[in-house]
Order: C-alpha cells, then structure tokens, then sequence
C-alpha cells in the first residue's frame, strides 16, 4: 500500500507543478463573445515598438481565407492593374487622407452618401485597397449598411457571418472577419441576419468592436447606408474618426448633398468624393476628392 500511495503523492506533486508552469505561460488571446455589459473596456494589445498596426500574435491566422471573386469593372485593385481609369484619383485621396492624419487623430473613416447609387461602397472598397498597396499596411473594411448591402457582391465573397451576426452575440470579432487575395486587406460583411437594422446599429457593440480591433490596423474604412434616408450613418458616425460623402456628378441635387453635410458634425467632415466626373474628351469615368473648407459658408458639392 505504500507503493501505491507514493505513487499516487508523486503524480499529485506533478499535477499540481504542470499547472503552476501553466499559469506562468503567456495567454493568447480571446475574442469577446459576451453580450454588452460584461465587458466594460477593450482588451490591450501590445504594439511592436516602430512597427505601426504590429499586434502581439498573428492576424491571419485567426481569420479565414476566402477565395474573393472581384467584380473588375469596380474593384480596381485586386486584379493587378494599377493603372486603371481611377486609380490615380484613390492615391490622390489616399494622400490627402494622410495629410489630414497629420493634423488630427484619423484612423476610421465612414464613406457615405445623400442618396443611394452614388458610389458610396465603391468608393469605400476602393479606398481601402489603396491602402493596402503600400507596404506593411493593415486595413479593415466593414460593410456597415446592414439594409442594402453590396460589397460582399463587389468583392465576390460570402455576405456572411458579419457584422450583423456580431452586434447580436452571436459571433466574436475574428469569425467574422474574412481575409483575401490582397495581403493584409481584410472585411467584415454585412451579416447574415438584418433583423431590425437601427436597433442593432444604435446598440453600441458597434463602438466596442471598433474598440478592440482598432490597435490591429493602420486603417478601417466603414461603409455606410446613405445619410438622408435612415438615421444610421449618423449613429455610426459617432463610433469613428471622420465621414467623406460621395456625391454623383451631375446626378446629385447641390441642396441634397449640403444637406446630408448637416447630418454630421462640422468637425467630423473630411471632405467629398465627386463620383462620376466626366472629363472632356475621355470615355471614362474620373473620380475628384476635395476636403471640406474652412469657411463654413462656402459648399463645395
């Protein structure tokens, strides 16, 4: 009997040792699945010193590879020309954009509209494979327009799990996370379930996503429903850094575009995207960004 009770003493001191060294081992880290409420803060992630988005464990691996099917006529960067009709006009913006950073804390930027089919998810896709195209970027795009959503269809992949499913609990921030043929470019769909789209907006587990995901990337681009017709964009406009507004050459009223500016506040305005400029002699379709002024008197629309 004392044989058997020896080895029972010795596998007992083992036990007790293996969970002492696994109480000493560093963690990885895990996505918050609980409802609002039981987490009051976002989780902290150690940044490599000098490398700008660097996160203490691999994103790519914690997020599933799609094989995206692009819509070329849209998508302008994910086909490997760069020198497409337009293309030109997103590295202007991705400049004027950095620019901007320069003087105030800019990171998510919500791309809306007055009205819908003016270029809005166009344009935000756009932009965020711009980003990307410089080195050692990581971008998030989210598509936040949970009533009309289209760049899961520009981009061919799945709608879904996204960021519906997330505001109602039923996923963490990574499973609905997708990644694709551009590196370091990834999106979060719409979601699979829309059921009440202002009530899951206006919740706040919008801001809180936002929250823990903003220290993985140099950028998150987020679209969302046009201004005038649902009071979401306002809503998301309160989760994020700044708002452009695309309005439609020649399709746009000049006092429905300043009236979707009022819907923002002046402070949060980055400037316009004029989509669908035609320029005299060409066949193709050019894109203008300008910022908003100074003089709160003058439009440019």
């Amino acid at each position: 009997m004392s044989r058997i009770h020896e080895a029972l003493k010795k596998a007992e001191q083992e036990r007790v040792s293996n969970q002492g060294a696994a109480a000493m081992e560093p963690q990885a880290y895990e996505p918050a699945s609980a409802p609002i409420g039981q987490m009051e803060t976002a989780p902290e992630f150690a940044a490599t010193p000098g490398v700008q988005g660097a996160s203490p464990f691999n994103l790519d691996a914690r997020c599933a590879q799609y094989e995206w099917k692009p819509d070329n006529s849209t998508m302008l960067f994910l086909n490997g020309n760069n020198d497409l009709p337009g293309a030109e006009e997103f590295r202007t913006l991705r400049s004027r954009l950095y620019h901007l950073r320069e003087q105030k804390p800019l990171k998510t930027i919500l791309v809306t509209s007055a009205l819908p089919k003016e270029g809005k998810s166009f344009t935000a896709a756009n932009l965020a494979q711009v980003m990307v195209r410089q080195h050692g970027r990581k971008v998030l795009l989210i598509d936040a327009d949970l009533r009309g959503p289209r760049l899961h269809q520009m981009l061919g992949t799945m709608p879904g799990p996204g960021l519906s499913d997330y505001l109602q609990g039923k996923n963490d921030e990574f499973s609905i996370m997708q990644r694709g043929p551009l590196e370091n470019l990834f999106f979060i769909p719409s979601g699979t379930s829309k059921a009440d789209p202002s009530e899951l907006i206006g919740s706040g587990r919008l801001k809180l996503l936002l929250q823990r995901v903003e220290p993985l990337f140099d950028w998150i681009i987020v679209d969302s429903p046009p201004a005038l017709l649902v009071s979401d964009a306002g809503v998301l406009a309160k989760a994020c850094d700044g708002v452009l507004i695309v309005v439609r050459s020649t399709v746009t009223p000049a006092d429905v575009a300043r009236k979707a500016r009022e819907e923002f506040p002046e402070g949060m305005l980055l400037g316009v995207v004029l989509n669908g400029m035609r320029e005299k002699n060409a066949s193709y379709e050019r894109y203008y960004y300008e910022e908003y002024p100074n003089n709160k008197d003058t439009t440019k629309a």
